[in-house]
């Protein structure tokens, strides 16, 4: 089951599970569409694996299989 997490780890703008904006890769980094078009080969900077639209969750299965609340935030920094 995705987590969907409610947040872009790099900058922060909110990402509800409704959004189109998420993007995850296979560990579920997740981050906005904006972040992912300034990283380097568009890939994650955390495993190197590309990135896919995050799926919406229609809302009548997030009162069974909701969202988390836990924030991850891990900006990146340029070298």
């Amino acid at each position: 089951m995705l987590e969907l997490r409610p947040t872009c780890e790099n900058c922060s703008k909110e990402l509800p599970p409704e959004s189109t904006e998420a993007l995850i890769c296979s560990f579920e980094c997740t981050f906005c569409s904006d972040c992912v078009e300034k990283l380097p080969g568009k890939s994650c900077p955390n495993c190197r694996g590309g990135f896919e639209k995050r799926p919406v969750r229609p809302k009548h299965l997030l009162v069974k299989y909701p969202a988390t609340t836990l924030v991850t935030f891990k900006p990146i920094t340029k070298s």
